[in-house]
């Protein structure tokens, strides 16, 4: 009891371990990994009972009920359909064996204890994380720059066209149309699904 006791306080109940690049392929996650779609794993971490693995495109949760359970549930949350924030990260006071990494993934708070030795990886993953979030939020904004800046542009259009003779129906469909594939463009150029590239820069594999 008291062993258990002790070992919760030193926040040693489960603690992850980072994974090397060359057994990603060992890892339970990695069945689950879209590799047909050019996903690829850049970083892992696994504990007795959970498995966090980060992805290009999405980030996988093998959640264990226990250490002594095989059962597992299976989450997977994509980047641009849950945005990454509150990135943090918490060293190891004098007598902890363990730092912690924090994150948000839209509504989904995560906290991931890892073995104290390997903090100057986890510091790859936390500067990862962090970029992933500035150039998510940066690139919501300019979406909603871009869906006002076409209301405007519409808005504006329309009073024109009602002062002049086009036919009402055709005028609508220009719009329309024009309104389409403006918001398509910027949502497919803002709503990125693949940071690959940040990965790439941050981590050293």
């Amino acid at each position: 009891m008291f062993g258990k006791v002790a070992s919760d306080m030193m926040g040693l109940s489960d603690v992850g371990t980072i994974i090397a690049p060359q057994d990603y392929d060992k890892v339970d996650a990695d069945d689950y990994v879209m590799h047909e779609d050019q996903e690829k794993i850049y970083f892992v971490i696994k504990s007795k009972s959970d498995e966090y693995c980060f992805t290009n495109k999405a980030f996988i949760h093998l959640d264990g009920q226990s250490a002594v359970s095989k059962k597992r549930l299976l989450k997977r949350y994509d980047y641009y359909l849950h945005p990454i924030s509150f990135v943090t990260i918490e060293t190891a006071g004098t007598v902890d064996l363990d730092v912690e990494i924090k994150f948000k993934l839209g509504e989904n708070l995560y906290s991931i204890d890892v073995k104290k030795s390997q903090l100057e990886q986890l510091k790859d993953l936390y500067k990862s994380l962090l970029k992933i979030s500035e150039t998510m939020a940066d690139n919501a904004m300019a979406l909603e720059y871009a869906k006002q800046s076409l209301q405007i542009a519409s808005s504006t259009l329309g009073r024109v066209n009602n002062q002049q003779d086009t036919p009402l129906t055709a005028s609508f469909n220009e719009i329309n149309q024009h309104a389409f594939t403006w918001l398509y463009q910027n949502t497919q150029k803002y709503r990125m699904k693949d940071f690959g590239y940040i990965f790439e820069q941050y981590i050293n594999n």
